[in-house]
């Protein structure tokens, strides 16, 4: 694509977010919303192959249908209450579209489908996009609403998220569509506590932000989207090969890696909220997660492509990386011991 149209688009994808992260009026949020659209398609679009265009045109009309929601919604919730302000009190009918719509953007279950699909047919580089930034502008939205949500609602689309992403990423063996999965489950965790404790949900998201960025920066640089071309990880970088595993752990929120925190003051809340048959299955749905990061870690450290006389080699790549990556996998794996000063900084 050429820089020049390439700056704007991100230029695009940023001033949407921002326009939508700092609007009091619901017509402003949806016109932030509809940017971050618009921007991000011609980027998913430019690959120029079938699949990729494939992957666009889903992405678009589910957020098209999701956009026309919020529209409604927020124009019945005008129409019944005289006010556009999203921080005043809502109609509980315009909540729940609301929800709803913003749920459908994130990739919530059981408005998952269109997720791992588009992400597979994306680069890597815009798969990072869509997985990360993408989830800011819906998700500052919820922050918003949080006082007004219904609470039964929030709870079962995001318990049905840790399953379906713990369920769905078993038996795939692509890295973008197990990404995607992980999204999923991730934004399970993400949501069940917005209703009750909104500062967990920043903390939260804020370590999915820094693993997930590690993980599509990873594979981008040894140009691996398969699990069966992660063997060839030791050849290509030998220092990554060997951490990354360490921040997949912390993507499945085992100690003592960063990724645990969140999962643990999340359950300490369900748990004094008194819904412990959602914490129980959370965190039974999280083992599911963890056996494909499991997977991966195994394929990254363990396995060792066969090299046989015969076979062109594979060149090691360049020793120099980019700086996102050392600073990602550190904060991956040591924010444990701080993240209580972290929550108290929220």
């Amino acid at each position: 694509m050429n820089p020049t149209a390439l700056s704007m688009f991100v230029s695009a994808l940023g001033l949407g977010t921002i326009i939508t992260l700092s609007s009091h009026h619901w017509l402003l949020a949806w016109a932030g919303l509809e940017i971050n659209t618009l921007a991000i398609i011609p980027l998913m679009a430019s690959m120029h192959h079938p699949r990729a265009i494939e992957a666009t045109t889903k992405y678009f009309l589910t957020q098209a249908a999701a956009a026309a929601l919020i529209l409604f919604a927020s124009i019945n919730n005008a129409w019944l209450t005289g006010e556009w302000a999203t921080l005043v009190s809502m109609d509980p009918l315009s909540t729940t579209l609301l929800s709803i719509a913003l749920t459908i953007k994130l990739g919530l279950a059981p408005f998952h489908f269109w997720l791992p699909d588009v992400l597979q047919g994306l680069t890597l580089n815009t798969g990072l996009i869509l997985s990360t930034w993408q989830k800011l502008a819906p998700i500052s939205l919820l922050y918003i609403m949080s006082p007004h949500l219904n609470t039964p609602l929030i709870l079962t689309l995001a318990t049905l998220s840790t399953l379906i992403g713990g369920w769905g990423g078993l038996n795939q063996t692509q890295i973008r569509k197990i990404m995607a999965y992980s999204s999923i489950a991730h934004l399970g965790w993400i949501t069940v506590i917005l209703t009750t404790q909104p500062k967990l949900t920043i903390f939260a998201l804020a370590i999915y932000l820094i693993s997930t960025t590690l993980m599509f920066l990873t594979f981008n640089l040894m140009s691996t989207t398969k699990i069966s071309t992660l063997a060839t990880s030791w050849v290509k970088n030998p220092f990554l090969a060997a951490l990354t595993p360490l921040s997949l752990l912390s993507l499945g929120g085992l100690p003592p890696m960063s990724g645990f925190m969140p999962k643990w003051f999340i359950l300490t809340e369900l748990t004094k909220q008194s819904t412990i048959v959602i914490a129980t299955i959370m965190t039974l749905s999280s083992l599911l997660s963890l056996f494909f990061y499991l997977r991966l870690s195994y394929s990254l450290a363990l396995t060792i492509s066969p090299n046989f006389f015969y076979s062109s080699p594979i060149w090691r790549m360049k020793t120099n990386l980019n700086l996102i990556i050392p600073i990602t996998l550190t904060l991956s794996f040591l924010l444990l011991p701080i993240s209580p000063s972290l929550i108290n900084l929220l």
